[in-house]
């Protein structure tokens, strides 16, 4: 997966050192622009409709937040009851997620870490959320990290992805006038009907079903949810 490992390297910086401030600010109450506030608006609803798709009770359910950012997915699936493992490849967000870490009431738990969300060493998991985290990848590599993320979860992957659209091309193209020091790593648009082939043929997903899928479309924010549920979950990983 070597074009995985050269992206993850460029979100990593990305996210370190061009954008450190204004996701800062885009993760946070603080005053944006109309067009950053249509993102945060829509990256709100998303989170929301992910969370929606978890157990409302996850007393006693391990959750893996791939891609995790700041942690506000993750401190709503602690106050869940969950134990959460959230992974970042930034530093920097992972020091913002811990610096604004809420007391959280009950038998949550949130484990903040730095590294790479297919790290086998975190273990295996009730239920994985990746929000966002791989829009930036090729569809090859998203089937893999899927592949290896389904791996270890014994109940349903529910993670988001570029929708390809005359839209989002559009928003695309119109990126790539900005200087090149600004931008950030090119978002991958991808067809829902292509990406559920791909994950037919592949025998590490044959466990897997596409189940529910939700487009999110606010402004400058356009994503599509789509969860996969385990065939053979386990009773934990069974609880709706």
């Amino acid at each position: 997966m070597s074009s995985y490992v050269t992206r993850r390297s460029q979100l990593e910086t990305y996210f370190d050192r061009t954008a450190v401030e204004a996701w800062s600010r885009l993760t946070s109450d603080a005053p944006v622009s109309k067009i950053r506030a249509t993102v945060r608006a829509g990256r709100d609803a998303m989170r929301a409709t992910l969370l929606d798709w978890l157990p409302a009770d996850m007393t006693g359910l391990r959750l893996l937040d791939a891609g995790c950012g700041t942690g506000a997915l993750a401190v709503e699936a602690a106050r869940r009851g969950a134990t959460v493992t959230a992974i970042d490849v930034s530093p920097t967000l992972i020091g913002l997620a811990r610096e604004r870490l809420p007391e959280i009431a009950g038998a949550g738990s949130i484990d903040f870490r730095v590294g790479d969300m297919l790290d086998a060493g975190l273990g295996r998991f009730d239920h994985v959320v990746a929000m966002d985290s791989l829009i930036h990848y090729q569809p090859a590599d998203i089937v893999r990290a899927l592949a290896e993320l389904g791996a270890r979860t014994d109940g349903s992957v529910v993670f988001t992805v570029a929708p390809r659209t005359a839209l989002l091309t559009l928003m695309h193209a119109a990126g790539k006038l900005f200087p090149k020091a600004d931008r950030a790593p090119a978002i991958v648009p991808i067809t829902e009907g292509g990406l559920r082939r791909r994950i037919a043929r592949a025998p590490a997903l044959e466990r897997f079903a596409v189940g529910r899928t939700r487009r999110i479309n606010s402004g400058f924010y356009l994503s599509n949810a789509i969860e996969l549920t385990n065939g053979r979950s386990s009773p934990a990983g069974e609880r709706r």
